[in-house]
């Protein structure tokens, strides 16, 4: 099996594992998950931050953006503009927010400005699954393995622990992130830090 093959089909693996996750557990890793982050010094430094918006399926990420908001920092989700290609847009609100591609919520590009990918002082990332070491295997579209490989600031990835995997196929192309985060462990470079 290639590399690829193995990523699909632990996708689908995945995708089946995280509809069996009851809707409570899904509710309270993600508020555990978006405390733990808000805590972190590294976010409580960060002037500008670039954060995926959550969908049904992975982390809630409002209570994230609400609070950088509220908190005066500068605040970028993303914007899909072609297969694979994303853009980095300012919001001031999550009214700035309405269903695009997929579904998935994301900034209105006539209101929102783009930001550029150095400005960013902390990225957090969505995962379908992850291990400690922060290799991630993500929906397949290569948005955020682009992003990657051009961006050099902090980036922590939001996983539940319950789909923490061992096994993640690497491909060249695929950038290891440096912290997990998950509803009970800040996993650095792949070492536990216990979290209250």
């Amino acid at each position: 099996m290639t590399k690829q093959e193995q990523k699909r089909a632990l996708r689908q693996t995945m995708r089946c594992l995280e509809s069996q996750l009851s809707q409570r557990y899904k509710t309270q890793s993600s508020q555990k998950i978006c405390a733990h982050l808000l805590a972190m010094p590294e976010y409580q430094a960060s002037s500008t931050i670039f954060c995926f918006v959550g969908t049904a399926h992975e982390i809630d990420t409002r209570p994230i953006l609400t609070h950088a908001l509220e908190s005066g920092k500068r605040v970028c989700v993303p914007l899909c503009t072609a297969p694979g290609i994303m853009e980095l847009r300012e919001i001031s609100s999550l009214a700035d927010l309405a269903p695009g591609a997929y579904g998935i919520l994301e900034p209105d590009p006539t209101r929102c400005g783009v930001v550029d990918t150095d400005e960013v002082d902390l990225a957090v990332l969505p995962c379908l699954c992850c291990n400690h070491l922060g290799h991630r295997l993500g929906q397949g579209g290569g948005y955020y393995d682009r992003f990657l490989s051009h961006y050099r600031g902090g980036t922590v990835l939001l996983c539940r622990e319950k789909l923490l995997r061992q096994e993640i196929p690497l491909e060249p192309h695929d950038y290891p992130v440096p912290w997990v985060l998950t509803e009970t462990c800040l996993y650095e470079d792949g070492m536990p830090e216990r979290l209250g």
